[in-house]
């Protein structure tokens, strides 16, 4: 059942942001997006990028700036390239 609120939650926040910003997401809720497409916890992905749930959920909500080494760590975890997590349109 979280797993679908948190569904609804990402594209809730997806719509009001594509309205603010103009279709630009800004990078900070690709990742989370991605990561719910493998199923994957903020727990599980902090492990495998060696870092803890809470750097992850502060990267998600574009709190934290990851350096460039958790960026690629985050990309192989997922799955996804540096430009489709972290470029900005």
């Amino acid at each position: 059942m979280q797993y679908i609120v948190d569904i609804m939650e990402c594209i809730y926040y997806n719509c009001l942001v594509n309205m603010t910003y103009g279709g630009d997401t800004l990078g900070l809720n690709k990742i989370k997006l991605a990561r719910m497409e493998r199923d994957i916890t903020q727990t599980e992905l902090g492990k495998l990028c060696g870092v803890t749930r809470q750097t992850i959920g502060l990267i998600e909500t574009g709190k934290y700036n990851p350096t460039v080494s958790l960026c690629v760590s985050i990309c192989r975890a997922l799955g996804k390239t540096l430009d489709e997590l972290f470029w900005e349109k």
